[in-house]
């Protein structure tokens, strides 16, 4: 009823229109996000961290966290030396941590509950894979943030999401979100050719499209229009 009764329609990015089935003749614009927190940056170099994954986010169904979580004992057979964390709070807290506890994961997993956003460049450095395995989104502040780390991102086609990562330039993109899924573009992600590389297109690509000093003037512009 909203969408019907608005004049205009602004969204992150056209893809976000497209995964929510908006009504294309009312969008306008392309609400961009832009990054001005200059902690976000990478502090560790990308050949030095440690053989790491990770997810940052809210512990709830829509975020795919579960599933991820689900993946982790074929992940960590698949890749004995491989560490993760997972990071955040939510419903599904208690939840996770007991699938941890019954399936013996936590000599391999982290899982610190919630960390403070001065906290979370740290954590990010300290990544060679950050997973997003949403089942809905718009334009997720995290993955912006770890491609600024120098952190490559794997997620699911969602939201404003393909619209910032092409698979295997500057980041992944998985087919869906199920466990299996899950498991073998991990796999891929940390077997890729040129995953530093991967990371470095991930960093110019936030740093050219998302930066508020880059984009300073194409803002002041729209802003003396109005």
């Amino acid at each position: 009823m909203t969408f019907n009764a608005a004049t205009y329609i602004g969204v992150e990015s056209p893809n976000v229109a497209l995964f929510m089935n908006l009504p294309l003749n009312k969008v306008i614009g392309n609400g961009h996000l832009f990054f001005m927190d200059g902690n976000f940056r990478q502090t560790h170099n990308f050949a030095n961290r440690p053989y790491c994954i990770g997810y940052v986010g809210r512990l709830s169904r829509e975020k795919g966290v579960f599933n991820f979580v689900t993946a982790l004992p074929d992940i960590t057979l698949r890749c004995p030396d491989l560490h993760v964390t997972i990071t955040g709070d939510g419903s599904l807290y208690s939840e996770i941590k007991t699938f941890l506890e019954q399936n013996e994961l936590y000599k391999r997993v982290d899982f610190p509950g919630w960390i403070s956003h001065d906290a979370l460049p740290n954590y990010l450095n300290q990544l060679r894979l950050l997973v997003l395995p949403s089942y809905t989104e718009g334009l997720p502040n995290i993955m912006l943030e770890a491609m600024s780390c120098g952190t490559p991102v794997l997620a699911t086609s969602v939201g404003a999401i393909p619209d910032v990562i092409i698979d295997g330039k500057n980041g992944f993109i998985m087919e869906n979100n199920s466990p299996e899924c899950i498991v073998e573009n991990v796999i891929r992600a940390l077997n890729f050719p040129d995953l530093e590389q991967i990371a470095e297109n991930g960093k110019r690509f936030v740093e050219e499209n998302f930066s508020f000093e880059k984009n300073r003037g194409k803002l002041e512009g729209n802003s003396s229009k109005h």
